[in-house]
């Protein structure tokens, strides 16, 4: 099949559509739900009305200052957009419904184009942060900061994966209270909060809807790609914050989010969960939303290796947790993925083989076809699979520390690869061990909390 050149392709969407505007969003409460629905333009030629409701729940007040859920509204809006303006990457982009500051601007360019840095390289589009997009806003109001009394409850999103359910143990056995969020449910989360003890009524769901005109330009050969979703969740998660009266947002990152995916370069696949971001998040929250929130991620100091072992002490979840997202829509791991490998691999150190077979279906390390993969993963590929996993680090770490789990004459088909790599070090076990004590100190947990992780750890 003969390649498409999508630089090609982007220069001349960027010629023939000029410029993308946020028109205007218009908030509707009914005693069933709050919907948000976001006017998008496409040069004049295409329109985009995408919406976010959120269903009423009884500790939920959709009665509040409409200042507040305005500029909460038009926050996800922001975030929203970018996934309609990669259709065809317009030079100019318009803000209508406020007025921003040169800060504000440059601040949202930052998160789009770090946040696009995956969908730039798939895509083998050249750009750079200068001329990507031009960012202007209109003579509407400028946004209100607003304040508003706070309980000590969490709230936690959850994915359905093993990260979001060690955050939500974690919390739980400290006896904290929680809400648990879960945006566009399915099974595999609804089943994770259903094992912890909460039921439907409990729980603040979120359904965000993708207007079909957008899946339609793509079926025509426009530009798709990743986008930075976890900076929608963090926008979305003021809202569920506001709603609710609780302050602390506990997200489920962990620092070896922070690793490019092409090394010597910004993209990071994982760049709306890295450190970077959440600093970026915190300080313009502060700046200009409120003061009374507190987003942080409860598992930044630790590395997916810790997280794993502590994943792997809570087993009531083995049967409903999934992290695939080939197999989300049928709630179940694909087996051939970057993902499955990786979290295989992550939790080997810590669980038998059979325990393993059953969550998995079967031992992945004995299929020689995922090698491509496997070499991505442990480094001996240029650049790590654009998937949420691990450092290559620890990575390798994981596995030369299962290698003696195995009878030698029967290493699975990767292991016996990996075994014969120089990077296969003897002693891993030992250093393995010590880094269950390490800690990254670039985070905002609070000593409280980071207590409650080492005690999870041990």
């Amino acid at each position: 099949m003969k390649s498409v050149n999508k630089n090609k392709i982007y220069h001349a969407l960027r010629n023939e559509f000029m410029h993308f505007t946020f028109e205007d969003f218009k908030i509707k409460i009914t005693s069933e739900k709050l919907a948000i629905k976001f006017y998008f333009n496409l040069s004049d030629r295409y329109h985009f009305t995408p919406i976010i409701e959120i269903p009423k729940k009884n500790f939920l007040n959709f009665n509040i200052n409409d200042n507040d859920l305005r500029n909460l509204a038009f926050h996800i809006g922001m975030v929203e957009l970018v996934s309609y303006w990669k259709a065809a990457c317009p030079q100019k982009v318009i803000i209508k419904p406020f007025k921003l500051s040169e800060d504000q601007l440059n601040w949202w360019k930052k998160l789009y184009f770090n946040g696009l840095g995956e969908f730039f390289y798939v895509n083998q589009i050249d750009c750079d942060f200068n001329t990507f997009m031009q960012i202007s806003s209109g003579e509407g109001r400028n946004l209100s900061k607003f304040n508003f009394s706070t309980s000590g409850e969490y709230i936690v999103p959850i994915g359905g994966g093993k990260d979001s359910i060690v955050t939500l143990e974690t919390l739980l056995q400290n006896q904290k209270q929680i809400k648990p969020l879960i945006l566009n449910p399915r099974q595999a989360n609804m089943e994770t909060v259903g094992m912890a003890g909460f039921g439907k009524d409990d729980v603040i769901t979120i359904n965000r809807t993708i207007h079909p005109q957008l899946l339609e330009l793509n079926k025509k050969g426009f530009l798709n790609g990743h986008t930075p979703f976890s900076a929608l969740l963090a926008f979305v998660s003021l809202l569920a914050a506001r709603l609710s009266g609780i302050r602390n947002i506990a997200l489920s990152n962990e620092s070896s989010a922070n690793e490019v995916t092409v090394p010597g370069s910004h993209i990071n696949h994982q760049y709306s969960k890295s450190i970077e971001f959440e600093q970026d998040f915190r300080e313009y929250v502060r700046s200009y939303i409120s003061d009374d929130y507190d987003y942080f991620s409860l598992l930044r100091p630790l590395s997916e290796l810790q997280i794993g072992k502590i994943f792997a002490m809570n087993n009531k979840y083995f049967s409903v947790f999934k992290s695939c997202n080939v197999g989300s829509k049928t709630d179940s791991w694909c087996g051939k993925c970057p993902k499955c490998l990786f979290t295989w691999i992550i939790l080997s150190p810590f669980l038998e083989e059979h325990t393993l077979v059953g969550i998995f279906g079967g031992n992945l390390l004995n299929d020689t076809g995922l090698i491509k993969v496997f070499k991505q993963l442990i480094g001996e590929e240029a650049v790590k699979p654009f998937e949420c996993v691990g450092t290559v680090d620890e990575i390798n770490l994981a596995l030369s520390s299962v290698v003696d789990k195995y009878a030698k004459n029967h290493l699975p088909g990767l292991l016996k690869y990996y075994s014969a790599l120089p990077r296969y070090r003897r002693d891993n076990g030992n250093i393995l061990e010590d880094k269950f004590g390490e800690f990254d100190d670039t985070h905002f947990v609070s000593p409280e909390l980071i207590d409650y992780i080492k005690k999870a750890l041990k």
